[in-house]
């Protein structure tokens, strides 16, 4: 289950759901070089270059990931076919989950193209860091295992731009010490893997601040927090009066923990707190029960006038079926990550991007390379998510 970092359950991966259909693989030809006529005196023009050659690297054959990883593709090729007049050619490669095998097909690919981008799992992305002939612009769309600290070593090439909810955390952090200075927080979660790895980056965060905190992870039972785990909380809550909470949970578990605190409280949290597609909210049930739940989350999910996200077609779903908030973001990462190899193809090393996916700044001369994605905030607002920007 990959979040990539964004963490997916497997119910929110619809197999039934078509994303939109990938261009084939596209290989620009390079312009023949005619021999130079005897007549012709003086020096002659150099021979134009061929294309940058790029290998999209992604375990289509997996039968865990193979849904996630078409989503990418679809994502990254809407990008591509509207930078058409770039000398760009793309090539798809599939894997399938096996780490060997991710390892064997990228160092073809290494050899044989000149950036790489992939892979998607967090196991791939760390074999690739760890055994991988990192030669060339390596992009991955994910952090490699042990890579989602700050201060993780990776090859001076790799550029890990995955979406990352420990990163979330720590902008969460950030924003939620901007509005409440001094405060202690309360920071809660389940066993689930992702939530505890959200939970820890915020508490390492918050700490780096200065500021206090507790935490508490709750039991699951059937679905649902358990009955038991609340009551301590409350306790907790009432003798040590917290200024603000950091919840680590999904959307129905939040909501769950804002119906037992009360609305009294600030709660912070994930883009995991908003749990549909941009455009499916005007046509849901609001959740007025989340009205002044803070988040973070990227500008597909929740502009609609961005100008990187206006230009750029949404992710195609049968009719009959609503679109899966967590392939919304991995469809808008795969169209970031082309814009991402593209200013590398055209031999940018330090940039900025005003991305689908957030603010990012990217500088490939630093050692390990930098790569920086600062999202948006938004808040519950009449039971529906809004950016905090428009929020009356």
């Amino acid at each position: 289950m990959v979040q990539n970092d964004i963490t997916i359950s497997p119910r929110a991966i619809d197999r039934n759901a078509s994303p939109a259909p990938p261009a084939p693989a596209i290989s620009l030809p390079s312009l023949p070089v005619l021999p130079a006529s005897p007549a012709a005196t003086g020096p002659q023009p150099a021979p134009e270059a061929g294309p940058v050659r790029i290998a999209l690297l992604l375990p289509l054959r997996s039968e865990a990931l193979g849904r996630a990883a078409d989503v990418v593709r679809a994502g990254f090729m809407a990008s591509y076919e509207r930078s058409s007049g770039d000398r760009i050619a793309v090539e798809v490669l599939e894997t399938g989950d096996s780490t060997q095998e991710v390892l064997s097909a990228y160092n073809i690919a290494v050899s044989d193209y000149d950036i790489v981008v992939g892979p998607l799992s967090r196991s791939g992305a760390a074999i690739v860091a760890q055994r991988g002939r990192v030669t060339k612009p390596t992009i991955t769309l994910t952090q490699a295992d042990g890579a989602g600290e700050p201060d993780a070593a990776l090859p001076p090439k790799m550029l890990p731009i995955g979406l990352s909810v420990e990163e979330e955390a720590r902008q969460a952090a950030a924003w939620a010490a901007d509005d409440n200075p001094g405060a202690r927080a309360f920071v809660i979660s389940t066993n689930i893997a992702w939530q505890r790895r959200a939970a820890k980056a915020f508490a390492a965060q918050w700490q780096r601040q200065g500021q206090g905190l507790e935490t508490m992870e709750l039991t699951l039972s059937g679905g649902y927090l358990s009955a038991a785990g609340v009551v301590q909380l409350l306790k907790r809550i009432h003798a040590e009066r917290p200024g603000l909470v950091f919840a680590a949970l999904d959307a129905s578990q939040a909501r769950q923990l804002r119906e037992a605190i009360g609305t009294d409280i600030p709660v912070y949290g994930t883009s995991q707190l908003n749990p549909l597609a941009l455009p499916d909210w005007p046509t849901s049930d609001p959740l007025p029960d989340m009205n002044g739940v803070r988040l973070v989350d990227m500008p597909w999910q929740l502009v609609t006038d961005h100008p990187a996200v206006m230009i750029y077609p949404r992710l195609v779903v049968n009719a009959d079926q609503r679109r899966s908030a967590d392939m919304e973001r991995l469809y808008a990462l795969g169209i970031d990550a082309y814009r991402v190899a593209r200013e590398i193809a055209l031999n940018q090393t330090v940039f900025e991007i005003d991305g689908v996916t957030g603010k990012l700044a990217i500088d490939l001369g630093a050692r390990p390379a930098r790569f920086e994605r600062t999202q948006s905030h938004a808040v519950y607002q009449d039971g529906v998510v809004v950016p905090l920007s428009n929020a009356r």
